[in-house]
Order: C-alpha cells, then structure tokens, then sequence
C-alpha cells in the first residue's frame, strides 16, 4: 500500500522575527494537494512573511517549511515546483508582453509556444502582447503576472492578492482560472483582504492575526462563528474590507 502523497504545504512552528519584532510565531500549516486555501488577516498580521518564507524569498528564523514535497532551503527545488504571483508582479517595462513571457519560459526551460498563445488568449491580453509592458494598465499587467506564473503548469500556485486592481471581468476570468487550476490538482495558495473571493474558491481558510493562526476551518464554518459573535469578529472586520492591502 502506497503511502498518502505528502501535503502541498506544511509548516511546523515556522517563526519569523526581525530584530525584537516577531512576524510570525509558531506557525503550522497543512494544505492538502489539490486544494486552494485561504490565507487571511489583517494588515500586518505576517501574511508576507510566511509567503516570502514559502517562496523561499527569505528563511525563517526558526520551525521548517517544505512546499510540494521539498524544504524551502532548497531554492532549486521550490522555485521548480511553485507559481507565485505578488501583488505587484516582477515584469520587465520595456520588454512587450510576449516577450517578458518568451523570456521566463526560456529561463524555466518551457519553451512551449502554444501554451503562451493560448493563456494571452484566455486572459484578453493577445490584441496587447505586442505592446511593452510600460503601457499596461494595473490590470493588465496584474493578469500578464499570472499567466507568467501559470507557464511552467506548477504543482503549488501561490497568489498575493491576485485580483487587485482588476475590473470585474478580469477579476472573474482570474477566479475561474484559480477554480480550473485547482480542478487540475494544482494546489492554490490563496492569500487576500477580500472574503467573498475566498469564500466562493477555497476548501479551507486559515486566519492569521499577530503572527499566529487564529482559526481555520471552511468559510461557512467561519462565516457562522462570525454570525454568532465569536471571538474573530473585529479580524474579519478589517480582513473584508475593502481598504486597499499596505505592504
């Protein structure tokens, strides 16, 4: 008998501090493969820090992490295996659109042609590949972000705040995406301030608050202790609000 797949993302009293501040504390995580879950908090709450830690950005302080099966000491291996898409994504101005994705599958080693093609063509931006990435608006460029973390197809995607800055039929072709990636068991890594896209496409939400993981459960799970007054009741204030993110 086969052992179970080992967890898309797991933490194990991942801490991070700077200096005398602590930005997270004892964190442990579990995502099953093939999920999408919810990554929610506050302002300042250290959903960067745990996200620059998964993406191997940064290195904890303390505790261990390992993403699609690896640790994240192993930069090589991580960074094969995961998509990730910032709120502000790492695009070059005066490269054209299909040139800034040409050159990261290049990077990646997949040089699939016709996989550029058609994600510029599901995410509207085929009319635009030829215009340099300058010209972009917030959107555009956000959507150009992930489809240039969707090119290698990875095991684990992890998304800050993927929708911001979208109009409502991008923000909706970004959401259907997360939704067929998910269905292809694709893990996602869903970190954002707006609940109702969390509620509409994760399997479980996680809320951090001051470093620690406050609760977590499914969104009716957590939508209910709200409804009864529980004690998370001023994080989801904040957390659905919809004040732009400070980073």
């Amino acid at each position: 008998m086969c052992p179970p797949p080992a967890p898309a993302i797991e933490t194990d009293g991942l801490t991070k501090r700077y200096g005398d501040t602590s930005a997270i504390v004892d964190l442990d995580l579990t995502v099953p493969r093939g999920s999408v879950f919810g990554f929610l908090g506050p302002n300042g709450a250290g959903k960067t820090s745990t996200i620059r830690i998964l993406t191997t950005l940064t290195n904890p302080t303390s505790g261990t992490a390992r993403v699609a099966g690896e640790p994240v000491s192993d930069r090589a291996a991580v960074v094969d295996k995961i998509g990730f898409l910032p709120e502000e994504p790492p695009l070059y101005d005066e490269l054209t659109g299909r040139e800034q994705l040409e050159y990261i599958a290049g990077l990646r080693g997949h040089e699939d042609w016709e996989r550029v093609e058609s994600l510029l063509d599901r995410f509207d931006l085929s009319a635009d590949a030829d215009r340099r990435v300058e010209t972009y608006s917030k959107g555009m460029k956000q959507k150009l972000g992930l489809v240039q973390a969707l090119l290698h197809e990875p095991e684990v995607l992890i998304l800050d705040e993927p929708t911001s800055g979208l109009d409502p039929r991008a923000a909706r072709t970004v959401r259907d995406t997360i939704s067929e990636v998910a269905a292809a068991e694709t893990t996602v890594f869903l970190s954002t301030h707006i609940l109702p896209v969390v509620e509409e496409l994760a399997d479980t939400v996680g809320v951090l608050y001051g470093g620690d993981l406050v609760a977590e459960g499914t969104p009716a799970e957590l939508t209910d202790e709200i409804a009864a007054g529980g004690t998370l009741e001023d994080v989801f204030l904040d957390v659905t609000s919809e004040r732009p993110a400070e980073q």
